[in-house]
């Protein structure tokens, strides 16, 4: 019986319970936890600076006002790092590529930059609807156009998010059943060929750090406009 290649994005269930909640929360306990010393080990080091370096580059353009999302920033994507990497360990589940996730968490944080715009700057944040110098001809098609594409920001940062991860983790199950069907046929194309699934693993997993920092660098570029 061969199964279908999407079997892997499923919900994983044991004995009726969902197993979402269980690797939501597994990424949380594998960071040390900080410590109240001044010298701490070396892992907890190299964290707390990959962090601070992390959120500095992240908060550097923002204004004042915006530096008080950091700790949400580095968190989320800290978390969304973990989890895109976790799927990639055999027998594991990638809660980031269950488009429903994404979309849970892109919406609510992009409609909390544009509700912090409205209340501290409405003028402005209104203004980005409609640019500079439009004629008037065109001022409602305009106005149109930038809500929509305001409106399809949340979309964008979940599908992009879904998408990637997808595609990466069903060339990988395509390119190991392949390598594993020409073991008795060829063997030295399917030693080529696992050769070829390492690189992509690597890529994979460059990939899984590159989307979560591509996800939050958008979240605060669109809290950039709104502070």
């Amino acid at each position: 019986m061969t199964l279908s290649l999407f079997d892997q994005f499923m919900s994983p269930v044991y004995l009726g319970i969902p197993l979402m909640a269980l690797a939501l929360t597994l990424p949380w306990i594998l960071f040390p936890a900080p410590s109240s010393r001044w010298i701490s080990n070396r892992l907890t080091t190299v964290q707390n600076w990959g962090i601070s370096q992390y959120t500095r580059q992240l908060l550097q353009p923002l204004n004042p006002g915006g530096h008080k999302w950091a700790l949400l920033f580095t968190s989320l994507m800290v978390f969304i790092m973990t989890l895109n990497m976790l799927g990639l360990l055999p027998y594991t589940f990638t809660p980031t590529t269950q488009l429903s996730l994404n979309m849970g968490i892109a919406v609510v944080l992009w409609l909390a930059t544009v509700i912090i715009g409205l209340r501290n700057q409405p003028t402005v944040a209104l203004g980005h609807l409609l640019p500079e110098g439009t004629p008037t001809p065109l001022i409602p098609v305009l106005i149109i156009i930038e809500t929509i594409s305001l409106f399809i920001r949340p979309v964008a940062l979940g599908v992009r998010l879904t998408a990637n991860l997808t595609a990466g983790h069903l060339l990988i199950q395509l390119i190991a059943t392949a390598s594993f069907t020409l073991l008795p046929l060829m063997p030295a194309v399917s030693i080529l060929t696992m050769v070829l699934l390492l690189l992509l693993t690597l890529l994979e997993v460059a990939v899984a750090m590159i989307q979560a920092y591509v996800f939050v660098l958008l979240l605060s570029l669109y809290l950039q406009e709104n502070v």
